[in-house]
């Protein structure tokens, strides 16, 4: 068997996803990316079950993997208990495991992920965090973030938000000892050495690509992962 196979069965999400796909198409029928995106969850059930390391390969190069919501529509409905959603996810490890990820458009995001809401979620506790956020790096907010930013406490005080302060609330401050116990989660769970990953061979692709790389937000690697579109994602209605 090939290595990329045995790599995807060591992965329990894989073992407990894959079962038997019949190829009825109902997975893509009832998926949400599928009616927006190039992207069938039959398709990529039918190819795991070839075994094939180069449609493997190319699989964990592409897009293609990205497009997936995690809704577990899928599992909802498969008629032989098959998880195309598991499958997605332990494809997306191993690309970014073996750093085939920065070979794609989508799977290059990674790295804005990684240093928004991974970050955020280590050094705040939040997934989401509104004094980090950049919001040149956003215009298809308009002018909503900046004027927020602006105005965060008075915006903060409105909802009723106990903003940076001990205590209850939203956006409190997350106790430290809550923060470290979060931290050696992910060092016990591999999340910190991912991490570690994700930012090498994306390092090294912008080397590959000619553009520039730097620490936080505010560098071209991560301007480039923001703004390029090649438009070649979404279904074509013509079609």
């Amino acid at each position: 068997m090939g290595q990329l196979y045995d790599k995807l069965k060591q992965d329990v999400r894989f073992v407990e996803g894959l079962k038997a796909c019949i190829n009825c198409g109902t997975c893509t029928a009832i998926c949400p990316a599928a009616e927006f995106y190039n992207y069938q969850p039959r398709l990529i059930t039918d190819i795991l079950q070839t075994k094939d390391e180069d449609k493997i390969e190319k699989l964990l190069k592409s897009d293609t993997i990205w497009y997936c919501g995690e809704c577990m529509s899928c599992v909802t409905r498969c008629p032989r208990g098959n998880a195309p959603g598991l499958l997605i996810t332990a494809l997306r490890s191993l690309s970014q495991e073996l750093g085939y990820f920065v070979e794609s458009e989508k799977g290059r995001q990674q790295l804005a992920i990684k240093r928004t809401v991974g970050k955020w979620i280590l050094e705040y506790g939040y997934c989401l965090f509104p004094p980090e956020i950049i919001p040149e790096n956003h215009p298809e907010q308009g002018p909503v973030w900046e004027w927020e930013l602006k105005n965060i406490e008075d915006v903060m005080a409105r909802l009723g938000a106990n903003y940076k302060q001990t205590g209850a609330g939203i956006l409190r401050k997350i106790p430290d000892e809550a923060l470290d116990e979060l931290k050696r989660i992910f060092d016990e769970t591999g999340g910190t050495e991912r991490f570690r990953k994700i930012e090498e061979y994306s390092k090294a692709k912008a080397g590959e690509m000619g553009i520039s790389f730097g620490e936080g937000l505010d560098n071209d690697y991560i301007k480039h992962i923001y703004t390029t579109n090649s438009n070649l994602h979404t279904k074509n209605d013509d079609i």
